[in-house]
């Protein structure tokens, strides 16, 4: 039987739940009531050998590495290959091209690739990271957020003036979680993995509804925790550990059973048994890669395994016998922290290269990756510093997260670059250079060495966060988000994202998929001479094909929206 567990909406957090309450129930939302503008087309980029606007108004764009294929008849097949590596298109904008407040769509025919061994990347962008201000449309694919791949081939579509929603929102405890270990936005809902230390008890999955409430999704194993969360071929994954809390300076859990295996959800509280990872007592990492799922040791002897299917996993080389801890892909390569060293590792599916120390010989560790802009992101210990890779063994100084320590999960929101950390729990958002600005401490239990804002994961347009010791998980929005928490199948799609009076809309192939809540329209001056950029934004580039891009000044209603996806 499901179990509900209520989560609890405290302080400035109340009121902003409750904003979202009214504007459901009513129609109505912050803001002052405009009238809709019907939808007129302001830019027309076909991509199929140039890229021209065929609009009539002459905002052509610049092709910054495009390829277009000569072949005969046009259409589809001969739209721009995008390389995911930095090709994109820019176009500058007109000034009364789009009313700074007003309604808009942008609608593209978007192939999404069946290749894992790249990020899939950005489909649109006009954004000022300097202001805040802006929309972002893309593909969320997260890995390396710690431990798990906290999103995989969702679309967000995003914008900002450098708006912060007044507080963050507490969600709750579930069951007697001590640490959120994983988060993993999939088939429309956030699931939780946790550790529960107590002797009787075993790390279990939650699963977060619509009306704020945990479900009890069981305990796959004995062990005490769910740590590593990712969704393979459709279908969500749990790993699970014997967690040793004295590694979080906490007494240790009572509990001597081991983990190391992998299983599969079922539905209600069923979980399929997928193997025992060799002489694994806990799972450091999970990731998709190349079309195969792969998991690590979290302890030592060190391991690295791929999913052959059943219960089977292959063994596959490690980097000079070191322990690969959070796995990401960026770039055609599986990349891994490590826990033996403050190096990184890049796996290409048969070998290892080693990519060098990360930072000063203080740093002993390497924690957790972020793509961000197309480049890829890692964060420290013991200097609580992030860091850039720049290309053979180089790695670019980003900053320290105010004093803290360790850089726990990191994950892109609305066009910015968010990171945890310990030992205080806080979340700071990266403004640029070395610059870090701290957002919320949020974990605050008493009389402990170290707090934790362990992972990440973006569900329903919003930032979760999952901590210890308080084993909570907050959320948090800057500026209007609509994302679809659900993995896009591989091959052409047409994508349609809207601002249309209060709301953010995304269409698929013709349906309505994803909705932000409600915002102020005069909140949203979206002004900027940044240029429209294709292909480019705030996580990575691109990877796959693009054909037909329209831009209206106006929101598309929903006719014309399933009027265009049979074209």
């Amino acid at each position: 039987m499901l179990k509900p567990v209520r989560g609890k909406c405290h302080g400035l957090g109340t009121l902003w739940i409750t904003l979202v309450w009214l504007g459901l129930e009513t129609g109505f939302a912050p803001g002052a009531v405009r009238a809709e503008e019907p939808a007129r087309l302001v830019g027309h980029w076909l991509l199929t050998g140039d890229v021209l606007d065929r609009s009539g108004r002459e905002q052509h764009g610049i092709n910054k590495g495009v390829m277009f294929p000569r072949i005969a008849g046009g259409g589809r097949r001969a739209s721009g290959v995008f390389n995911g590596q930095g090709a994109h298109v820019e176009i500058p904008l007109k000034p009364d091209t789009l009313g700074g407040t007003g309604d808009f769509s942008l609608a593209a025919w978007v192939e999404m690739t069946a290749d894992t061994t790249d990020l899939p990347g950005s489909i649109a962008s006009q954004f000022d990271e300097s202001q805040r201000r802006g929309f972002s449309l893309g593909f969320a694919t997260n890995t390396g957020v710690t431990s798990s791949q906290a999103n995989f081939r969702q679309i967000e579509f995003g914008i900002d003036n450098d708006r912060d929603e007044p507080g963050w929102t507490d969600h709750g405890r579930p069951g007697n979680a001590l640490l959120i270990f994983a988060l993993c936005a999939h088939e429309g809902a956030l699931f939780a993995g946790t550790c529960e230390a107590g002797p009787t008890e075993a790390g279990r999955v939650w699963k977060l509804d619509a009306r704020n409430e945990w479900i009890d999704l069981g305990a796959p194993d004995r062990c005490n925790s769910v740590s590593a969360l990712a969704t393979f071929e459709g279908e969500l994954y749990a790993g699970v550990s014997k967690y040793r809390l004295a590694g979080s300076a906490l007494a240790e859990s009572e509990n001597p059973n081991k983990g190391g295996r992998v299983y599969r959800y079922r539905g209600e509280q069923q979980w399929e048994d997928c193997g025992q990872l060799p002489d694994t007592e806990a799972i450091g990492g999970m990731v998709v890669y190349g079309g195969k799922l792969y998991a690590s040791s979290l302890y030592k002897p060190a391991g690295f395994f791929r999913y052959e299917g059943g219960t089977n996993w292959t063994a596959c080389p490690l980097p000079n016998g070191k322990r690969v801890e959070a796995l990401a892909v960026w770039n055609g390569g599986l990349y891994a922290s490590s826990y033996d060293q403050a190096h990184i590792f890049r796996f290409d599916g048969r070998e290892w290269s080693d990519l060098g120390q990360v930072g000063p010989p203080e740093n002993t560790q390497t924690y957790s990756f972020a793509v961000y802009r197309g480049e890829l992101y890692v964060g420290t210990w013991a200097t609580g510093r992030v860091f850039r890779y720049g290309g053979g063994t180089n790695w670019i100084d980003c900053g320290r997260l105010g004093q803290e320590l360790e850089v726990m999960g990191m994950l892109v929101h609305n066009g910015q670059l968010y990171a945890g950390s310990l030992p205080l729990a806080e979340v700071y958002r990266y403004d640029s250079g070395n610059s870090w600005n701290r957002l919320v401490q949020l974990d605050k239990t008493a009389d402990v060495k170290y707090r934790r804002a362990w992972t990440m994961a973006q569900y329903r347009g919003r930032l979760y966060c999952g901590t210890l010791p308080s084993g909570r998980v907050w959320s948090f929005a800057a500026g209007a988000n609509a994302t679809t928490d659900r993995e896009l199948s591989p091959g052409w799609h047409h994508v349609v994202a809207s601002r249309r009076g209060n709301r953010l809309s995304v269409h698929v192939d013709g349906k309505s998929v994803a909705e932000s809540a409600p915002l102020a329209p005069a909140d949203y001056d979206l002004t900027t001479d940044r240029p429209l950029r294709l292909g480019a934004g705030s996580t990575d580039f691109l990877q796959g094909r693009m054909h037909d891009v329209r831009l209206y000044r106006g929101a598309l209603s929903a006719g014309e929206i399933e009027t265009l996806s049979r074209e």
